[in-house]
């Protein structure tokens, strides 16, 4: 559709060229001369827009910046060599070419980074904290909870084709994914409603960029938002290119209790542990806890005296005992 606006437009350019162009001029050639120029002007603004579309403000600034710079440096440098050398016309018009294309490459990727550039089209409604949500934090669900408790600052930015993404696992035969989609559709919903979330629907696509991971990065950079996610490989990547990362899981683990040593518990156990004789329970915020001789207590609620607490890769986990039980052994760490 977005091919058929643009090629709508050149020719609607080119038939008011072809119209004007007598009212500017009387030559025969007019007309030609008015649909040549038209269609220059509409191809011209279709450029601008998908520039506009791939690249920041502050990148397109400084690239034209760049381009003057090289044109009056090639001007200069031609000026100089027509006065000392004698060379077809081509080769000043080449020379100029050349250091136009230089100085542009060279300021899209140099004068953006000067102080005065750096600020424009960072930021989208004059100063607003941009967050922008990825795929696996709105199927989480828990972002919402977050919002509506006031925690996330801003305006939440949902990408076109996040939306479409999840749009696509919900329509999978898989009976799973289609169940995670759909519950991604509830979450954007609820998230609509919620009287603290400022949500803004971005149409903003990158069509040279394969993967929705990439265009989430790009995105980011552009708006210089924070990207919430809880995908841990796009989490990486992210902070080697200097994006700006909330991960919900970090969150959640920094939010857990404190439990030390020697404190009581509340625990119910629900299944057998590892080890000979453990009970495994939970906590309300899903901390796993090793209870000594505690299976035989399997679907009982216990208080549950923390003998050691031990951080792993995947969580925090928590061992303790029943008080009073005669032959414990701690199985936890020393």
């Amino acid at each position: 559709m977005l091919h058929i606006l643009r090629f709508l437009l050149i020719a609607a350019t080119s038939v008011v060229g072809y119209f004007f162009a007598p009212f500017i001029s009387k030559a025969e050639s007019a007309p030609f001369w008015g649909v040549v120029f038209g269609f220059a002007v509409g191809c011209l603004i279709v450029l601008v827009e998908i520039l506009l579309e791939r690249y920041s403000v502050q990148t397109l600034v400084a690239a034209t910046l760049g381009l003057i710079a090289g044109l009056i440096g090639g001007n200069l440098l031609a000026y100089a060599l027509s006065q000392t050398v004698e060379a077809p016309e081509y080769l000043y018009v080449l020379i100029v070419l050349v250091c136009g294309y230089t100085g542009t490459m060279l300021g899209a990727a140099k004068l953006r980074d000067l102080p005065l550039l750096a600020s424009l089209g960072t930021r989208q409604g004059g100063g607003t904290i941009l967050n922008v949500l990825d795929t696996s934090v709105i199927i989480d669900g828990r972002i919402a909870d977050v919002i509506e408790a006031g925690f996330l600052p801003g305006t939440v930015v949902i990408p076109r084709f996040v939306l479409k993404e999840i749009q696509l696992i919900a329509d999978s035969s898989n009976p799973l994914k289609r169940n995670r989609g759909r519950r991604g559709l509830e979450i954007l919903n609820k998230i609509q409603k919620s009287a603290l979330a400022r949500v803004e629907i971005l149409d903003k696509e990158y069509a040279d960029v394969p993967t929705v991971d990439e265009k989430l990065l790009r995105l980011s950079e552009d708006l210089d938002a924070s990207l919430v996610t809880n995908d841990y490989n796009l989490n990486q990547v992210a902070e080697l290119q200097g994006v700006k990362i909330l991960n919900l899981n970090n969150l959640a683990n920094a939010l857990k209790a404190v439990v030390l040593p020697g404190e009581m518990l509340a625990v119910q156990v629900v299944k057998e542990g590892k080890e000979a004789g453990q009970g495994v329970g939970y906590l309300d915020d899903g901390t796993m806890v090793v209870v000594e001789n505690g299976r035989p207590r399997i679907g009982e609620g216990l208080d549950v005296l923390v003998t050691s607490v031990l951080q792993t890769a995947a969580g925090r986990m928590i061992f303790g005992k029943i008080p009073g039980s005669e032959d414990y052994v701690s199985s936890g760490p020393s």
